[in-house]
């Protein structure tokens, strides 16, 4: 276990309004390095106080900040000068255009403010990271690269990856270092609070299923593969194999996005070897002893009925992935079933987390 410096961050979340942004809200309460200190949104709430923007849309489980409540919401496109001056990095959640997305995430980097990213837009920018701690932490080091196009010193942009890929590709990675893999089927079933909903305010998902999510299919059979890439010349260069095909179905579930996952390894493993390697791997955020990081990455269940998202999405603060039901297959070597909190180990806490990574590793520093 390494040893981290203790040092404290003034964060800002942009989009702070949305389902997302609330959770980077909450999860900024207690944290022992991160200090919220600015919330933004639109137009259409700058100017109120967080509490007053947010009114009757509070979609988390546990109550608003305190700290959070009487922040004056600042507009993230107007004021990016000066939120980029109050913070030493920000987390950017926005509900807007690709294309705009793209130009407000490289406005505040070339503001000298660090920006980790729940967006889409920059994923499949060659000089952006796109990390899940535990399993490519070295591509952080194309931040270097990407710094000398935008000609900063601190600013740059990382993002983490799509959190339907949060359940299997974990699973799957050191399967993959082990073994190697050759095809992936994964069919998911994902929680309507990845739409940014509730049962509340999607009544229609009450007793339903919509078995196709715009977009979702493409970006889990191609965002594992640039997780999967290599740093060369200053760019990720994204795997060429396992080949991988989804189908992405959207479930009555508030929280938890689960996969059945169906594999072929080029050198056939035991299910010994496998529940072996899942029970010990580590990844550079265990190394590190990142706050937010779960102590086991991954936890497999005997039982035939697991896992379950209402009894295991918030195993470790739901931050761990939860696997199940592994057997052999007639057309597959292997079958199982996995599960990831989508708002916590896939979108807001994995958010986290890759803060985190970037200042144990020196990539974000406090402003002097």
């Amino acid at each position: 276990m390494e040893v981290l410096n203790m040092k404290q961050y003034k964060v800002g979340v942009i989009g702070a309004t949305g389902m997302v942004g609330q959770r980077f809200v909450t999860l900024m309460e207690h944290h022992p390095w991160f200090h919220l200190t600015v919330v933004a949104a639109s137009g259409r709430s700058a100017g109120k106080t967080y509490e007053e923007a947010i009114g009757d849309r509070w979609a988390m489980d546990t109550p608003m900040p305190e700290e959070a409540k009487k922040l004056v919401v600042m507009n993230a496109q107007e004021d990016v000068d000066k939120i980029a001056a109050m913070v030493d990095f920000v987390f950017c959640a926005v509900d807007m255009k690709k294309d705009e997305i793209l130009a407000l995430e490289e406005n505040y980097a070339r503001h000298e403010c660090p920006v980790v990213s729940n967006n889409s837009a920059n994923r499949w920018t060659p000089d952006v990271p796109m990390v899940v701690p535990e399993i490519n932490a070295d591509h952080i080091r194309v931040i270097e690269a990407q710094r000398r196009r935008l000609g900063t010193t601190r600013g740059f942009i990382a993002v983490k990856s799509n959190c339907s890929i949060q359940s299997y590709v974990p699973a799957l990675h050191p399967l993959k270092e082990a073994f190697g893999l050759k095809r992936v089927l994964a069919c998911t079933y994902q929680a309507i609070s990845g739409a940014g909903k509730t049962f509340k305010t999607w009544p229609e998902m009450v007793d339903n299923l919509i078995p196709y999510i715009g977009g979702e299919e493409e970006k889990s059979e191609k965002e594992p593969l640039k997780v999967w890439g290599k740093l060369e010349n200053g760019v990720i260069v994204t795997a060429d194999s396992p080949a991988i095909t989804s189908q992405c179905l959207r479930v009555p579930v508030s929280n938890g996005h689960t996969a059945a996952v169906f594999v072929d390894f080029e050198h056939k493993p035991t299910e010994e070897e496998i529940k072996a390697l899942w029970a010990s791997y580590k990844g550079r955020a265990q190394e590190l002893d990142l706050p937010t990081a779960p102590k086991q990455f991954i936890h497999y269940f005997e039982e035939p009925d697991r896992p379950q998202a209402k009894l295991d999405r918030e195993l470790e603060g739901g931050m761990a992935i939860s696997v199940g039901r592994l057997r052999p297959d007639t057309q597959y070597d292997y079958k199982f079933v996995c599960l990831s909190h989508n708002t916590l180990r896939g979108a807001a806490g994995g958010g986290v987390l890759l803060a985190e990574l970037l200042c144990a590793e020196g990539y974000i520093e406090p402003r002097a």
